[in-house]
């Protein structure tokens, strides 16, 4: 007698395998056995087919991640698209979803907003190039992260993230920061709503978590944002200060007041865009006979400001008044700066320091690089 072959049926997986006979179950499987991506492509499909253009335009302004990251959400988004019938699960977390809905709706609202002024502004494309590019490395992960980290709290596990080393890890730069506090802010701000018991669809959403795990997830987000301060302000202590960009010779010169020539001593003055840049400057007062030597105290030599001298060490600098001028006149203009040292110990007035401004008496005698 032949016997009766067994056909086995092929295990259901994918969105062929949900249970429907209660929200729970579906939850359930959606946060076990369904891919992040399957829940985005459910959570956008849903929006598509319940909002205005408008509103859809806005509401998937938004990153990947804010579609895929609540695998609940994904859920009552497919009980809802296949009209099943409510249970007591089911419309709690409909008020939350909605919820969730409205505030993409607004997030992306100011998306949009920027995008639309990038594409006013050419040279801000680049910009926001740069910002999309940070938000792809962020996904893959720092926010991914934070995905497994809700899944192990789904799990029942006590996990914590420490953000501090993982910004470390990850090689992020400073910049990063600006994009992770708002999320890491959103989520701390809904788990605190919560815990406070502010609003009360909220409440009823995650009501499904005791207050004790309500509170581990808040402890863990407050400390993650209080990670990202330090992260900021250590980066912005060990930064080094940005190098002052020198103005150009033309503007440091426009102001300057000096004489030009002297007929009376027989002098003339250089160029005084010779003195920016240069190391040692010689300058005669012809109304009080004074005669300057200013010494650089910058690689970069001297810079003018106004009508002043910039960059010169007061204590190398000196000044003194002339009995006989045009004797050490010619010296000056003449000689290297050692004969003029031995020359200037000789003179019997006193030496002081001078104060590097500049008027219509002076005349720039002589400069070195």
């Amino acid at each position: 007698m032949a016997t009766k072959k067994r056909i086995v049926s092929r295990v259901k997986s994918g969105l062929r395998g949900v249970p429907m006979d209660n929200f729970k179950s579906m939850k359930a499987y959606f946060h076990m056995d369904l891919e992040k991506k399957q829940i985005g492509d459910i959570v956008k499909g849903y929006v598509k087919a319940n909002y205005s253009k408008r509103d859809v335009e806005m509401i998937l302004a938004n990153p990947e991640y804010q579609f895929t990251m609540f695998s609940h959400f994904g859920a009552i988004a497919y009980w809802l698209s296949l009209k099943l019938e409510h249970d007591a699960d089911s419309v709690k977390y409909e008020e939350g979803f909605k919820k969730h809905i409205l505030r993409l709706k607004e997030s992306g609202k100011e998306v949009l907003a920027i995008r639309k002024q990038q594409e006013k502004a050419a040279e801000n494309v680049v910009v926001f190039q740069a910002r999309d590019r940070m938000l792809q490395r962020l996904d893959v992960t720092v926010f991914e992260d934070l995905y497994k980290l809700e899944d192990q709290w789904a799990n029942g596990e006590q996990s914590s993230y420490d953000m501090f080393t993982a910004f470390k890890v990850h090689g992020l730069p400073t910049g990063a920061i600006t994009h992770i506090v708002p999320i890491v802010q959103k989520q701390y701000d809904e788990y605190n709503e919560v815990y406070v018991k502010d609003d009360k669809q909220i409440v009823e959403a995650y009501s499904f978590l005791s207050r004790k795990e309500i509170k581990h997830r808040m402890d863990q987000y407050k400390k993650m944002l209080d990670d990202l301060q330090r992260l900021k302000a250590v980066t912005k202590a060990t930064r080094l200060p940005r190098a002052k960009k020198p103005k150009a010779v033309d503007k440091q010169i426009a102001k300057i007041r000096y004489k030009k020539e002297d007929n009376e001593f027989k002098i003339v003055s250089v160029n005084p865009a010779k003195v920016v840049g240069a190391q040692r400057l010689y300058t005669f007062n012809t109304k009080t006979r004074v005669i300057a030597e200013f010494i650089s105290n910058s690689t970069n030599g001297f810079e003018i400001s106004g009508t002043s001298i910039k960059n010169f060490d007061e204590k190398q600098s000196r000044c003194t008044k002339l009995r006989k001028p045009e004797a050490f006149l010619q010296i000056v203009m003449s000689k290297t700066p050692k004969t003029i040292d031995i020359e200037w110990a000789k003179l019997t007035t006193k030496t002081t320091e001078p104060n590097g401004r500049l008027n219509e008496d002076i005349v720039l005698l002589k400069v070195q690089s």
